[in-house]
């Protein structure tokens, strides 16, 4: 088959044919008039229809997040949804939300972001329905299962975006052109989508190839991966152990020896731990509007916090408080290796992988866009690069699923389905080992063991996009998030966080047009 980047210019003109042929691809998601049937008549006539309307639904892993330099998929940003990183831009949409709130909104600069996701991802399931309802008309035999298999996996993938922020929401999966656009359509419960996920994702595991990623396409470990996802996510915790155990003795994936590499070229095309990304790739397919070395780096957009930065250990795995090698007065050094592979940190230059040379070769809060009592981000950074500023381009894959977070997965599930035992240990330390940590302390209790690998995960996956998935899953986004104080400099300035924003606010226009029977969730 070939890789997502050999079809990309292709794709334009398959772009050009969704965008008539579905009824997703328009800003009213879910009740349009009927697709034209014309370009049934005129596609699906040879196996390279197959492979240009199979890459026309990894497409949609590109959407825009809607707003400036930012897409869906450009996980960092997810992080200023969380107590791990401010947006000083909004970029995605974060910021606005932790300062004013959710509310159900309109397609206006403050809510856009809300309703971007959620057509994203309605758009990228018509155009999987309507891959797996012509398919077989060309394809057969090993091909067709595999084929149909990365759709079911897309299909899932979309879902459980959609179950895990707005919850309730409407199940389709018929071919665009066999529905009633005249017919509105109720929403299922946040349950009911999860076991759709599921069973898209068996469908997925059954048809595709049991072998290592690397082409942008997914693979069985690929689905299982994120179906331990979805089964953490509904507290099936024996269910995700038995699933992720599955991928760790499979042994197609690893821990790469090399952390930062996981995040920028050309490492990340050689690591074994990169287990789904979106794939880009210099000269013709770049990040949003610019490299995310320029929103990131240059302007800032994401910046580290406080308490993110006191979350990591003294480099003998104690906390601060305790470390025999903690100097304080020096809270920068003999950390967690993780902290200076993830932030920059005053003084830092060229030494430290600080890109700007000449007035701005020293790092400086205060100066080219960084706010005191916050940290830049390292992480994602191309060490290759000097001086990015606007109009640079970039090709990082965003990484989705890395299998530092099987391993770490695991662990959580089998502590919580049988408390702490070897395996639990044996996994945490690996992801520990890489970055020259210390093993956890033995004799640590069930609760013990539960917040050492919520600390885990923070350290290891900040400013991936999982912290705040992380926080709603575990029940504790409102306790971490509203009244947080994301810069100590400015303790009166505090986010906001309810309850009833485990269930995002499904778009008012959807509502609208789907009414009586598509009805708003609640709290909004």
């Amino acid at each position: 088959m070939n890789t997502i980047m050999n079809l990309y210019n292709k794709y334009i003109f398959m772009l050009v044919m969704l965008s008539v042929m579905l009824a997703s691809c328009n800003k009213s998601s879910l009740n349009l008039n009927p697709p034209d049937k014309l370009s049934t008549q005129s596609f699906w006539k040879s196996e390279s229809d197959a492979d240009l309307a199979l890459t026309g639904c990894y497409n949609f892993l590109y959407a825009s997040g809607g707003g400036y330099s930012t897409s869906q998929y450009q996980v960092v940003a997810w992080d200023n949804f969380s107590d791990n990183s401010y947006g000083q831009y909004n970029y995605g949409g974060g910021t606005s939300a932790l300062s004013s709130g959710l509310s159900a909104g309109v397609f206006d600069t403050y809510n856009l972001f809300q309703s971007s996701y959620y057509v994203n991802n309605y758009e990228a399931i018509a155009s999987v329905n309507y891959f797996l309802a012509n398919v077989d008309k060309v394809l057969t035999g090993d091909k067709l299962k595999q084929y149909k298999g990365e759709a079911y996996f897309l299909r899932a993938f979309n879902y459980y975006w959609l179950a895990v922020l707005y919850g309730n929401v409407i199940i389709t999966t018929a071919d665009p052109h066999t529905l009633d656009y005249t017919k509105h359509m109720a929403k299922s419960s946040r349950a009911d989508v999860l076991k759709q996920v599921e069973a898209d994702l068996d469908l997925a595991i059954a048809g595709l190839p049991d072998v290592a990623y690397s082409s942008g396409h997914a693979v069985k470990a690929t689905a299982k991966g994120y179906k331990v996802r979805a089964l953490l996510f509904e507290k099936k915790y024996a269910e995700a152990a038995a699933l992720a155990n599955e991928i760790i003795t499979g042994g197609k994936f690893s821990l790469s020896t090399s952390y930062p590499g996981n995040f920028y070229k050309p490492a990340q095309n050689s690591s074994p731990e990169i287990m789904f990304s979106v794939k880009y790739q210099l000269p013709n397919l770049s990040h949003q509007d610019n490299g995310i070395s320029v929103p990131l780096q240059r302007w800032k957009g994401e910046l580290g916090t406080q308490d993110l930065v006191n979350e990591y250990e003294a480099a003998d795995g104690k906390d601060t408080t305790s470390s025999a090698v903690y100097v304080k007065g020096k809270p920068f050094d003999n950390r967690d290796p993780r902290m200076r592979m993830t932030l920059f940190f005053p003084g830092d230059t060229k030494a430290q992988g600080w890109p700007f040379t000449g007035s701005y070769a020293v790092a400086t809060p205060g100066k080219d866009s960084w706010i005191v009592g916050y940290y830049p981000v390292k992480k994602w950074l191309d060490p290759t690069l000097t001086d990015p500023d606007y109009g640079a381009k970039g090709d990082n894959d965003f990484v989705l699923l890395r299998y530092a977070d099987i391993l770490l997965m695991y662990a959580e599930a089998q502590n919580e389905a049988s408390g702490p035992d070897a395996s639990v240990y044996n996994t945490i330390n690996l992801v520990r080992r890489r970055v020259a940590m210390p093993d956890l302390p033995a004799g640590l209790t069930q609760s013990q063991m539960r917040d050492k690998i919520r600390h885990e995960r923070r350290v290891e996956f900040a400013l991936e996009g999982i912290r705040y998935f992380d926080l709603r899953r575990w029940g504790i986004a409102t306790q971490k998030l509203n009244g947080f104080v994301q810069n100590p400099l400015f303790p009166a300035v505090k986010s906001k966080y309810a309850d009833n924003y485990d269930f995002w606010p499904i778009p008012q226009p959807e509502i609208d047009r789907n009414a009586p029977e598509l009805l708003q969730n609640p709290g909004y």
